[in-house]
């Protein structure tokens, strides 16, 4: 079974292998797409420790998400 990680942004799982990356504190995050990736780098902390603070995942777009 492939191993996968979980989008911090919006909770999809995604293929390590294929996802996009960006590391913070010297942990890596991986996302569905570049509008996850893009909300996490300009606010961190807001989707780290299990708080999303009050961030949704429709707030952002989620252009080429698998249908």
């Amino acid at each position: 079974m492939a191993e996968t990680a979980t989008d911090p942004v919006c909770g999809m799982s995604v293929d390590p292998a294929t996802a996009l990356s960006a590391e913070v504190d010297g942990t890596t995050y991986y996302f569905c797409a570049p509008g996850c990736r893009k909300a996490f780098l300009a606010e961190p902390s807001a989707y780290l420790g299990g708080q999303h603070g009050g961030h949704h995942a429709g707030e952002h777009g989620h252009g080429g998400h698998p249908s």
